[in-house]
């Protein structure tokens, strides 16, 4: 059934690209490095592992550009295991995890727009570069900004006490955002207007709780 379900989705991603060059080019590498930035804004390594096993088995069709080869070899993908590893378990830390997302602000963006520029496939590699920076690094610095938010009033509202609940639900939605870019990356507006839509009122609900414990 899984599998069926793979087939379907990647088969929607082969039409698309059947399109013609434009969209196999262009769109359809930056809807899949839209939707791995915005993971990357809430994860930095699990986003680019996925992207690197993806490439080096082959899964969902998804390819690397020359000057990115180095993504999917033995030690990049060993290295992106044991951060991303390293990173969850940091994560659930208190203090620690405020920590990450300020220092997010800065790698975040970076790892987004390497993930996002190397999709770009068959095209010059500074065009790929500048292409990565434009779709990646402010669509990774926009999910960082709101989860750092979000983390500031969870500290705020619990002590510190619910962001490692808060910690593993971002981390749920980091992967399966970035499973949903692989599969489908032509869903990935529609999903991420809806993630902002939801984030917007959950932040909303929050500054209102904080205003009435203020008073």
């Amino acid at each position: 059934m899984i599998e069926q379900v793979i087939d379907a989705l990647g088969g929607m991603t082969t039409a698309v690209q059947g399109w013609g060059e434009p969209f196999a080019v262009w769109i359809v590498p930056a809807l899949l490095g839209l939707g791995l930035a915005a993971s990357t804004g809430l994860r930095t390594f699990l986003p680019l592992l996925m992207l690197a096993l993806a490439a080096r088995f082959g899964w969902f069709g998804i390819q690397l550009n020359e000057q990115m080869q180095w993504l999917h070899s033995d030690a990049a993908v060993a290295a992106l295991g044991v951060a991303a590893v390293a990173e969850f378990t940091a994560d659930k830390v208190p203090v620690v995890d405020n920590a990450l997302s300020g220092v997010g602000l800065i790698v975040r963006p970076l790892a987004a727009a390497l993930a996002a520029g190397s999709l770009f496939v068959g095209v010059d590699p500074l065009l790929a570069a500048v292409a990565g920076i434009i779709v990646g690094a402010p669509t990774a610095l926009a999910f960082n900004a709101a989860q750092g938010g979000l983390r500031l009033a969870s500290t705020a509202t619990t002590g510190g006490l619910g962001n490692p609940v808060l910690s593993l639900f971002e981390d749920v939605l980091a992967f399966f955002t970035a499973l949903l870019a692989l599969l489908a990356p032509v869903l990935v507006p529609v999903f991420l207007v809806v993630l902002a839509l939801i984030v917007g009122r959950v932040a909303r609900r929050a500054r209102r709780r904080l205003e009435r414990q203020s008073v």
